[in-house]
This record gives C-alpha cells, sequence and structure tokens, in this order.
C-alpha cells in the first residue's frame, strides 16, 4: 500500500499470528487508513470481491472504501494454522450500523487470510481475503 506510515496511528503489530486478526481491528477501527497500511506487507493482496484481486494503491482504495463508512469491524478468529512464517488465518466479522448516508450497513463474511511473519517477528496480512470462497 503506498500510505504514508509516518501520520499513522500507532499500530502494535503482534508476535503471535492468533492475535493478528485483533491487531486489524483495532487498526480499521482508528478509520485510518494509514493504519490499516501497517498491517499489511507491502506487496499483499486484498481481494474485496471474489476473484477481484488488488494491491498497491488499489488495495489502498478499497480499504478507504470500507473505512467510509464509518462503522467499526468486529472480529471473531475461528481457526489459526502455522507454518513456520506462514499463518492461514479464519476469521468471522461484521460490520453493522448505519452508514454515512443514512442508509443501514450489514456487511459480514469468513475471511480466509494468509499473514506472514516478518524478519521483525511481527505478523501482517499478505492475502486479505474477506469475503473467502463464495458457494460452489
Amino acid at each position: 500500500m503506498n500510505l504514508e506510515r509516518d501520520h499513522a496511528p500507532t499500530v502494535v503489530l503482534t508476535t503471535d499470528p492468533r492475535q493478528h486478526p485483533a491487531v486489524f481491528a483495532a487498526a480499521f477501527n482508528t478509520g485510518e487508513p494509514a493504519a490499516v497500511a501497517q498491517v499489511y506487507e507491502p506487496d499483499a493482496v486484498f481481494v474485496p470481491r471474489p476473484g477481484v484481486p488488488l494491491t498497491g494503491t488499489e488495495l489502498a482504495s478499497a480499504t478507504a472504501e470500507f473505512l467510509a463508512l464509518g462503522l467499526p469491524i468486529e472480529v471473531s478468529p475461528r481457526h489459526t494454522y502455522t507454518a513456520g512464517d506462514l499463518a492461514l488465518l479464519i476469521v468471522d466479522w461484521r460490520i453493522e450500523g448505519t452508514g454515512p448516508d443514512g442508509a443501514a450497513v450489514r456487511l459480514a463474511g469468513t475471511a480466509t487470510d494468509v499473514a506472514r511473519r516478518g524478519p521483525d517477528g511481527l505478523w501482517r496480512y499478505v492475502i486479505d481475503n474477506p469475503f473467502g470462497a463464495p458457494p460452489a
């Protein structure tokens, strides 16, 4: 993501992959795109809709659209599978409330995400797939 990280609220990354979804939620709930950028690797992939992988500035724009709702995200990790420096995270999430236009918002899904432990020992998303796989 090409966002300025110097002006973001402080995001405390974790050494425990099971805690990474909570770190993401805390960053998201600041409402600051630069805070959210900190929980991703620079070349991360975000999949806002099945079959639509985004990186770089497109990832940042898609994240900004979710943040523009002005609503908090709630996460509930279901499973974490770790192999060395990689982790598969299965996470239920939801964003619910009244949007800036006064309309009711209810977004929810079960994410299938991949995180990687960096050389600093901290976890960041490599792939963020919030809606998982669509039904066959």
